[in-house]
């Protein structure tokens, strides 16, 4: 009996082979202790100033084009300096945007313009910082650690997004917003000292200063990769159709419950957790591609329930059915990723995988936001969901090896892993030229 339940348990290997992963873990679990306090304030500050849910959807328009540029320039960037740098600098800058929320909201009558300002630094910054962080994993895990690490790392963001949404629901309800963003600023403050004490991750060696043929670069080999092409894919898509937390609070209203409004941004969280405590099993599966698909369609599923019923507690549950298939699917995308990619376009490919994670929710938000404001909240969800579905199926008929894929038999992913274990020379990271097979380009 023990061993079966230990054999469903996730893996602890990475948190006792590695320090950086150890501390990484900590302080992302704070870092995100603090944003979900201005994730939660901040739209709720635009609703009591418009009362529109358009301009609250429209904070995910201002933070698109920031993100995509920072994104992609984030990318080259992480592949070009030490990456703790990159982490280190843009957290603080982080907290200097949580520093102008918190003024801006003990003002006696708090101004509009500054939040949208705010989204789009932290849009910005969240770009320049993401690649260098999601780059970093390989770097300090074994490479057969990876699965394993990616679901600790599940775990971190589902112990903050269950306790943190609800804490920062009660918080600005019976508080207000000073509260909330006082906490983000104390939470960046404490997340700036941790990642000084990470151990300086340089660049390869010969490595390309950022410019836009190493972005292009990247893209192509990106293109080249069916699987990869196909993880971006899938996962955009699933954002821009069924991300609908910016319009929570006009769901909630609808429902005639306020009081669940905490509940709705943290069941999510319950449902990844759920799948994770019983993510042993991850690092024994090598079809990855397969989670990526599943988990994708699910969270459509889910979502379309959650908009379709009136039941506030089956809303909660189909809430929680979502963030479960999003956390299947986001496992297979990080696994995929780490056991693909050489290291010397990490950073590069995070950036592009940026564009998927982060810009797939900011159009997500103004697609929700819109079409709340010209149907309501319930519909704009529900169609979402079954949007997803059907595109889900549609890049999966057009992108069959994404389905096919398997760790043991993909070129790319036996190629890092043998660079990994020291019994295939590294060329790209040497600072030589690649191939044509593995640079996806002409030379």
């Amino acid at each position: 009996m023990i061993e079966k339940l230990t054999a469903v348990l996730p893996d602890l290997a990475p948190w006792r082979s590695s320090r950086d992963f150890r501390l990484l873990w900590v302080q992302g679990l704070v870092t995100y202790l603090g944003s979900v306090m201005a994730l939660i304030a901040l739209p709720l500050q635009i609703k009591e100033l418009t009362g529109s849910p358009l301009a609250v959807g429209a904070m995910g328009a201002v933070e698109l084009v920031p993100l995509v540029v920072f994104g992609l320039y984030g990318g080259a960037l992480a592949d070009a300096v030490d990456r703790r740098k990159v982490i280190v600098l843009t957290e603080a800058g982080l907290g200097l945007l949580a520093v102008v929320l918190l003024l801006n909201a003990l003002l006696p009558h708090p101004m509009l313009w500054p939040l949208y300002v705010v989204a789009a630094g932290v849009a910005a910054l969240a770009g320049l910082q993401r690649p260098a962080l999601d780059s970093l994993l390989a770097r300090i895990v074994p490479h057969d650690q990876l699965a394993a690490a990616a679901a600790l790392n599940a775990l971190r963001w589902q112990a903050g997004a269950i306790g943190g949404p609800a804490l920062a629901g009660l918080v600005v309800a019976y508080a207000g917003n000073v509260p909330a963003y006082a906490t983000t600023v104390v939470c960046f403050f404490a997340s700036v000292l941790m990642c000084r004490r990470l151990s300086p991750v340089p660049p390869v060696e010969h490595a390309a200063k950022p410019s836009l043929r190493g972005i292009a670069e990247g893209a192509r080999y990106a293109w080249s990769r069916p699987v990869l092409l196909g993880t971006y894919a899938v996962d955009l898509a699933a954002m821009f159709f069924a991300f609908p937390n910016t319009i929570f609070p006009f769901l909630a209203d609808e429902l005639d419950a306020d009081w669940s409004l905490g509940l709705m941004y943290s069941a999510g969280a319950v449902g990844s957790l759920l799948l994770s405590l019983t993510s042993g099993w991850v690092s024994r599966t090598q079809r990855h591609g397969l989670l990526v698909v599943f988990g994708a369609a699910g969270w459509g599923l889910a979502m379309a329930a959650a908009g379709w019923t009136s039941n506030v507690w089956l809303v909660l549950a189909c809430l929680g059915l979502a963030g479960a298939g999003d956390m299947l699917s986001g496992l297979g995308r990080s696994t995929i990723w780490n056991q693909t990619i050489p290291d010397r376009l990490r950073g590069r490919l995070a950036g592009i995988e940026v564009l998927s994670y982060s810009v797939g929710p900011q159009l997500g938000q103004v697609r929700a936001g819109a079409m709340a404001g010209w149907t309501g909240a319930r519909p704009a969800i529900w169609t979402g969901g079954l949007a997803c579905v059907a595109a889900v199926g549609l890049l999966t008929a057009a992108l069959p090896k994404l389905v096919s894929y398997d760790a043991r038999t993909d070129e790319d992913a036996r190629r890092r892993a043998d660079e990994s274990a020291g019994t295939a020379p590294d060329r790209e990271d040497a600072g030589t030229a690649p191939d044509r097979e593995d640079a996806g380009v002409d030379r």
